[in-house]
């Protein structure tokens, strides 16, 4: 069971470096020009990162309750979400919530 609960955390990981890569996809694919692109594309994830480094992680200097931290998962994963819509990789939008949802389960039950 422990490595079934470790492997659950390395997802948990993995996902939140895909919600990383989409939001920075759509940083890339959104700026009408070099700049803004490298702006949109470097940039959205690095406040993502911030954010949730400051408020949300295990080590959060400023760690908010469980309602807001939530509340802040479900905002930077359902920006990734959109994301991937707005940039025509909907089909993988789909398999990414679930995969948030069933991991997200898996951490309450087994209290990660």
């Amino acid at each position: 069971m422990v490595l079934i609960k470790s492997v659950n955390l390395m997802v948990r990981f993995l996902l939140e470096i895909c919600a990383l890569i989409a939001v920075s996809y759509w940083g890339f694919k959104t700026g009408q020009d070099m700049f803004f692109r490298l702006l949109l594309g470097v940039g959205t994830p690095l406040v993502a990162v911030l954010i949730w480094g400051m408020l949300g992680s295990p080590a959060a200097p400023y760690r908010l309750d469980v309602p807001l931290r939530i509340g802040l998962e479900i905002l930077i994963n359902g920006a990734a979400t959109l994301a991937l819509i707005t940039t025509g990789k909907g089909s993988l939008a789909i398999p990414f919530v679930v995969v948030i949802i069933v991991n997200k389960i898996l951490m309450i039950v087994w209290e990660q």
